[in-house]
């Protein structure tokens, strides 16, 4: 009986079964609304979806993002977290882009999903205690590694890393060398847009 509950559990997590409809509604108008008007850095709407898509599939509930620019890809991980209990910790060093990127974030209705820190994110990444089941990056791209260095011990096994300009030439061949040959990840890069993301996926 327990693993049938738990069964209908999945299924409603995933499928969004008795989530609030409302809420739906109002981030679907908002970046549809929005669609052809994020720029200042954020990611596009494709590379935003694949991030949603990854958090709903594996039910990810931790979520770190190295780079808020002014909400976009924040507004598709707290969506999604809305759908699996989550929260998203989102970091972002210029504060007209945080001010921004908090006004949108409210406007969408995901304001208590989100966890938006003012910071430098090469100190804060350290100092974070975690533990994280899934992660985007996209700041500084001569930080990516480091980033990645240090998000490492703080991600969970099965947990999933992000990266984000992995297609462009922008993340830089060294990087990806670097995540495609860890021996602790399995990475593929989805080219939908033309930026592409890199999802490594840390083994259990």
């Amino acid at each position: 009986m327990k693993k049938f509950f738990s069964f209908v559990l999945s299924i409603v997590i995933v499928f969004g079964f008795g989530q609030n409809q409302e809420l739906d509604t109002r981030v679907e108008a908002f970046l549809k609304k929005n669609k052809s008007t994020w720029h200042n850095l954020n990611v596009p709407y494709e590379d935003g979806k694949i991030l949603y898509d990854l958090i709903i599939k594996n039910k990810y509930t931790s979520a770190l993002e190295i780079g808020t620019s002014t909400g976009h890809s924040t507004i598709w991980i707290a969506w999604a977290m809305s759908k699996t209990g989550g929260k998203v910790t989102t970091i972002e060093i210029n504060a007209e882009r945080q001010k921004e990127a908090l006004k949108n974030i409210e406007a969408a209705g995901l304001s208590k999903y989100v966890d938006s820190r003012l910071a430098n994110a090469h100190d804060l990444v350290k100092t974070l205690p975690g533990p994280f089941d899934f992660v985007f990056s996209d700041a500084d791209k001569d930080w990516y590694k480091q980033y990645f260095l240090d998000v490492h011990p703080k991600l969970k096994a099965g947990g999933c890393f992000t990266t984000h300009n992995v297609a462009d030439g922008l993340a830089g061949d060294d990087y990806l060398n670097f995540v495609n040959t860890h021996p602790d990840y399995t990475s593929t890069i989805d080219r939908t847009s033309r930026a592409g993301v890199m999802i490594s996926y840390k083994k259990k």
